[in-house]
């Protein structure tokens, strides 16, 4: 599959992998390729980020993302539901926090070094990423395209159910908006 990935979208796979050493991240997930897409430039998801305003609130993407991480990977809709049972994720993560430190719900997510090893640069990639670029064979195929661009990682992402689909859609990115802006298609 990999051999069908344009230069840009190779470039968004190896981004996401630099993003996920960059933090210490112990796998590369959804996240990191959001962030690799956002680092793109003159390549046809760059273009529907900038043209969706995405790219000028990449603080507020970064933000919801990392608030996301030290909520142990609950999105805002996660949140929202177990409050809906009586549950107050903010009191359970302060709690948490208080007693191991800030940002302790989101220790899984770093790499572990043994002593005396360097920490090496390879990272795998979550069941979610992987699927992620499953996806975007599946888009590309689905658009009859013989490549896999990073258009195709961003629709991806914006159609797996999960955190990230629920920023991009809080930041005025979603399947539709991409396709309107790369193709002149789907509903605004």
């Amino acid at each position: 599959m990999f051999e069908r990935f344009t230069k840009d979208a190779r470039a968004v796979v190896k981004g996401a992998v630099e993003h996920a050493v960059g933090e210490g991240a112990a796998f590369v997930d959804d996240g990191h390729m959001l962030l690799a897409l956002l680092d793109r430039e003159a390549s046809r998801a760059s273009f529907a980020l900038a043209s969706l305003g995405a790219t000028r609130r990449r603080d507020s993407i970064e933000g919801a993302l990392g608030e996301a991480r030290r909520r142990a990977g609950l999105s805002q809709a996660d949140t929202e539901a177990l409050a809906g049972l009586g549950i107050d994720v903010s009191e359970i993560v302060s709690r948490v926090e208080e007693a191991h430190g800030v940002g302790a719900l989101a220790g899984g997510r770093r790499a572990g070094r043994r002593p005396g090893r360097a920490l090496s640069g390879h990272r795998p990639f979550t069941r979610e990423a992987k699927d992620t670029l499953v996806r975007s064979l599946r888009m590309a195929t689905a658009r009859r395209d013989r490549y896999i661009g990073d258009e195709h990682i961003l629709f991806a992402l914006t159609v797996r159910p999960g955190l990230v689909s629920e920023v991009l859609a809080d930041h005025g990115v979603t399947h539709e908006s991409v396709e309107r802006v790369l193709y002149g298609e789907g509903a605004a």
